[in-house]
């Protein structure tokens, strides 16, 4: 059976820094044995089909020929189309009425308990809001992220230690899912 995923690559193309043009990324993936592949802006998103039906060896395979083809370490989160789907189904946010840069999504490569983030004093940073989701967190920052205290907040490393974390835009969110919608 042939699947529908998406790559999330993490930190890359950033300032000039850890550059993986997605012509290259293309070719390792399909260099991996992957088909239908499409890349998606400079940020290290590319939708592509596989015969492999998990997930986590998919992103293990693609993080090990980013390494060996580019020298570095490459985080990665591979998800299928209903996955990204249903993320998109259940925000709990009003999508629809806000801007992409207003709402974003952060996938993480496990399911994430509220625990993790009990310490942070939500009200405090009002109007922005974030919520848990399976394997994400929704946040609402309604002046951006690059102004978001509360992202910033919830990207510190008692928040995220020991995870594999990428955040995308809204705008981001939705093209993935009708890139990936079979």
């Amino acid at each position: 059976m042939t699947t529908t995923y998406a790559a999330l690559l993490r930190g890359i193309n950033v300032s000039g820094s850890r550059r993986v043009p997605m012509p290259e990324l293309r070719d390792v993936l399909t260099g991996l044995g992957h088909t239908g592949i499409a890349t998606y802006l400079q940020s290290g998103n590319a939708v592509f089909r596989s015969d492999h039906e998990d997930e986590n060896a998919v992103a293990a395979d693609l993080r090990k020929a980013l390494h060996q083809r580019f020298g570095f370490a490459v985080d990665c989160l591979v998800r299928d189309s209903g996955y990204l789907a249903a993320v998109a189904d259940a925000c709990p946010f009003p999508a629809a009425e806000l801007a992409g840069k207003q709402l974003h999504v952060t996938y993480f490569d496990r399911p994430v308990d509220a625990d993790r983030f009990a310490d942070l004093d939500a009200p405090a940073f009002l109007p922005e809001e974030f919520r848990l989701g399976d394997r994400c967190l929704y946040l609402y920052a309604p002046d951006g992220l690059g102004r978001s205290k509360l992202a910033d907040a919830l990207g510190r490393p008692r928040h995220t230690k020991g995870l594999t974390a990428t955040t995308r835009n809204w705008n981001t969110v939705a093209k993935l899912v009708e890139m990936t919608r079979v």
